[in-house]
């Protein structure tokens, strides 16, 4: 299937298990291509949740920076990142570091934070030699996929992220949040619904209470809206989980989810959860040059094993309201 989309006549080919793929022809100048169709570009986004850009022989850092920077109307400054980016220009990072034999799972970008981006942007500079999809999948038809029984539980009591700051896995809390300074970290969790512990080693602790079922903030759908499987501890290699336990303790793993509760959440869950997510999977390898971009509510994404050099530059745009869905308070525990 095929459409056109403005007077140029740009193609979007519909494919069962591979994302939308838009094919254009070189352009000239493509930061200027993006600007020029940037609107088109964001309503197709909203139509099928996700858009793969080929043809735009991105080159370098310089140039897809620029284009993420002009479909971007508001590029975010990365902030409670459970891993440290490079920063290549303001709003445009490298990917997460995460060793390449091990794939990450589903999630929504900083779906735990008060103002998440709505739209995540990708440019692949350089695919690896094999894997390393940037895959997706919808987060409307997983939530319908999930147990009901499961669903309703989530939707009463909502999820909570509880992480373990240090300066060895994953982001610093001077990382994380952009400073070392502790009042102004204290003042940003305040603001942010955080709640915050420092320890006696000087590390800090932090729990935060998210909705995991959210309307679309333009259709009204609902979706299956977190982090829940990403940052759970079953999902982590079992030797590594085994290590980490051994190093922090069970209760100070860098980051782990539970239900809203208080509840720790099971293997099985975690299982169930990637395994729907697999289910509904819809990938196509990198090429050099594309370039992504992800309705992060409507869509999941993840980043899938790989072998070889693997350059992938990301930028998060559109912050959203927190408006757009419960506020995490109005949850009942149980």
């Amino acid at each position: 299937m095929s459409y056109a989309i403005t007077a140029s006549l740009l193609r979007v080919d519909l494919k069962p298990g591979k994302p939308p793929i838009l094919y254009v022809d070189t352009p000239d100048n493509a930061p200027a291509w993006a600007a020029d169709h940037r609107h088109a570009l964001r309503t197709l986004v909203t139509e099928h949740g996700a858009l793969l850009v080929r043809g735009l022989h991105l080159r370098d850092a310089d140039q897809a920076g620029a284009v993420l920077q002009r479909l971007g109307v508001e590029l975010m400054t990365d902030k409670e990142s459970f891993a440290p980016r490079q920063t290549y220009a303001p709003g445009v990072y490298s990917s997460s570091p995460w060793p390449p034999s091990q794939p990450m799972c589903m999630h929504h970008e900083l779906s735990y934070t008060h103002h998440p981006p709505g739209l995540m942007l990708f440019a692949c500079l350089t695919p690896p030699t094999s894997g390393g999809a940037t895959a997706i999948a919808d987060a409307a038809t997983v939530l319908e996929a999930l147990p009901s029984e499961l669903v309703h539980r989530f939707e009463r009591e909502g999820w909570l992220l509880c992480r373990t700051y240090n300066d060895e896995i994953g982001a610093s809390y001077g990382e994380a949040f952009g400073t070392d300074d502790r009042t102004a970290i204290e003042a940003y969790c305040r603001t942010a619904g955080i709640e915050f512990a420092w320890q006696p080693d000087g590390g800090l602790r932090t729990r935060q209470h998210r909705p995991a079922v959210t309307p679309h903030p333009v259709t009204g759908r609902p979706c299956w809206f977190n982090q829940i499987a990403f940052l759970n501890e079953w999902t982590i290699e079992p030797e590594i989980r085994d290590y980490l336990i051994d190093l922090y303790g069970a209760e100070s793993l860098p980051f782990n989810t539970r239900f809203g509760g208080g509840d720790p959440i099971g293997p099985d869950v975690i299982r169930l959860l990637n395994d729907t997510y697999a289910t509904h999977t819809a990938r196509e390898p990198w090429r050099a040059g594309d370039l992504m971009l992800v309705d992060n509510v409507r869509t999941a994404h993840s980043r899938e094993a790989y072998e070889g050099p693997r350059e992938v530059l990301v930028a998060m745009a559109e912050p959203l309201s927190q408006s757009f869905r419960p506020p995490a308070d109005e949850l009942s525990p149980g």
